[in-house]
């Protein structure tokens, strides 16, 4: 629950209208099909919702109830050809079921099966994004779209790229271009143009779909005010960049206020996570003006107001949970990972997590409660309902099922007692770097807390909530019938037993 890749837009009035997208919803079918794609002008194949990259928008209103029916049509044997669909940010309160995580809340999805996800959104309205949580799978392309999405884009199958995983392009609403060492052909694709008309506000949604790579974004001469993080209201923030990290969300009003011409939008990727640079208009989109020449900008830009996430502060200020000092809490947990070079693993805490053999939700359902009767052993923990919950996290990506208060940020020394912002994914820093978040557990049943860099999940980063085991059934709505037919099937035809075996043996640089 703590993380997936295709867009879902919530709104409580009508802001905008999604342009230049495929839109469902909130009743739909989505159709999980193999495709090859060449993105940024390299084919690779792909797996697609909707058979478009990104996916089709998913938009409902505040209150609604989700109805969404994922079909598997996956036939590519160099792919995983399971899946499972993630609602990244949707709290899933009472559907802990319809979560997504493969193997924490449901089996896979096998080829030429459906399951009808459905679920309501209660006080939730913001920018969400699906994607699947299956393995590494979300890489290949099964990520959302909606206003702005970033995506890093590797140009080999993800079940392989362990050792080789470093992103060559940026793709910006689904276009971008490549090196031009990794094309046979001198040419530039189409990039992604954002249009708009001179005096008018935007609301843009940026959304971080990558599989690895933060970006730090900015749009040429304009400045950005941040509105929404996560899914949360913020105070307006004015600022002109901002890094977008994998899994985040950030609503910022642009008003389009300089003279007619075409602007750069950037989005740079981390040097450490992908490939940076403008060279050849990679990693960059357009901003164009109504009236413009169908060219692209010679625009250059210097950010002097970047986001300091201390900045950030929550619109609806609500009384913080516990006491205003560190371990004010009822339930104080370090998270510490380690790398372990020799093995090519990660711990958190000591144990290296695996992903279980049943589900740990249908664990719960059959009476096992203690977190030492729950499997992957070691990676369960056990909070009781009706707690405040303190995370301290050393050095690494994390995103939830609740929405938490970011009391202090990975980078910075202050803490904020008074009005933190609430969100559901951050950046955790490195090795001497401690993030602290507080939530409620208010929610019960499994949720995975895990690094978004999906690569890390797979070697181990990763563990798994079991918030009030005792009272999960009553709390969630019944189990429906074809839930139960997922794991017999998947268990019985597996398609994917060698795939997900693959061992690779070339050093990883983290």
């Amino acid at each position: 629950m703590f993380g997936t890749p295709l867009k879902l837009c919530l709104f409580a009035l009508e802001l905008f209208t999604v342009a230049n997208a495929v839109t469902i919803g909130p009743v739909g079918t989505l159709e999980i099909v193999n495709l090859e794609i060449d993105p940024d002008d390299y084919p690779r194949p792909a797996v697609l919702a909707g058979g478009t990259f990104p996916g089709p928008a998913i938009v409902g209103k505040k209150g609604d109830r989700f109805i969404i029916n994922v079909t598997n049509s996956l036939t590519d044997e160099r792919m995983l050809r399971s899946t499972s669909i993630h609602w990244h940010g949707i709290f899933q309160n009472g559907t802990n079921y319809a979560d997504g995580p493969a193997m924490v809340t449901q089996c896979p999805i096998l080829p030429n099966n459906s399951f009808v996800y459905d679920f309501n959104v209660y006080d939730q309205a913001g920018t969400f994004w699906y994607h699947s949580h299956y393995s590494t799978q979300y890489c290949d392309g099964l990520r959302e779209s909606t206003i702005i999405t970033l995506a890093d884009w590797i140009h080999v199958a993800s079940p392989t790229p362990f050792g080789s995983s470093h992103s060559l392009s940026t793709l910006i609403n689904g276009l971008g271009r490549t090196l031009q060492s990794e094309v046979t052909l001198n040419t530039l694709t189409p990039l992604a143009v954002i249009n708009v008309d001179a005096r008018k506000r935007y609301r843009f949604r940026l959304v971080g779909i990558s599989c690895d790579a933060p970006f730090n974004f900015t749009i040429h001469d304009h400045t950005m005010t941040i509105i929404e993080a996560d899914g949360e209201n913020t105070e307006r923030l004015v600022v002109d960049s901002l890094y977008v990290y994998a899994g985040q969300r950030y609503s910022v009003i642009v008003t389009a206020d300089q003279p007619v011409n075409n602007y750069w939008i950037r989005a740079d990727p981390m040097p450490t996570r992908g490939t940076a640079g403008f060279d050849n208009g990679r990693n960059s989109a357009i901003l164009r003006y109504t009236g413009a020449k169908d060219e692209e900008p010679t625009t250059n830009g210097i950010s002097t107001r970047p986001l300091n996430e201390d900045d950030l502060r929550a619109l609806q200020k609500q009384p913080l949970i516990g006491q205003p000092e560190v371990g004010g809490a009822d339930i104080v947990i370090p998270i510490v990972q380690t790398w372990h070079e020799e093995k090519q693993v990660f711990d958190v805490n000591g144990v290296t997590y695996e992903s279980p053999s049943v589900p740990v939700l249908l664990q719960i359902l059959s009476h096992k409660f203690d977190a030492h009767d729950l499997m992957p052993n070691g990676s369960v923990y056990t909070l009781k309902p009706n707690s405040t919950v303190e995370l301290q996290i050393h050095g690494v990506d994390r995103g939830g099922p609740h929405a938490f208060w970011v009391i202090k940020n990975a980078l910075s020394d202050e803490y904020n007692w008074v009005d933190p912002p609430r969100r559901d994914t951050i950046p955790t820093g490195f090795f001497g770097n401690v993030t602290i978040v507080r939530f409620f557990t208010d929610n019960a049943g499994p949720w995975f807390l895990h690094c978004h860099i999906d690569w890390h999940i797979e070697l181990g980063l990763a563990i798994i909530f079991a918030e009030d085991p005792e009272g999960t059934a009553a709390h969630n709505r019944p189990i429906p019938p074809a839930f139960n037919e997922l794991c017999p099937l998947y268990n019985k035809f597996n398609p994917d037993e060698a795939i997900l075996n693959i061992t690779e043996t070339h050093p990883i640089n983290f």
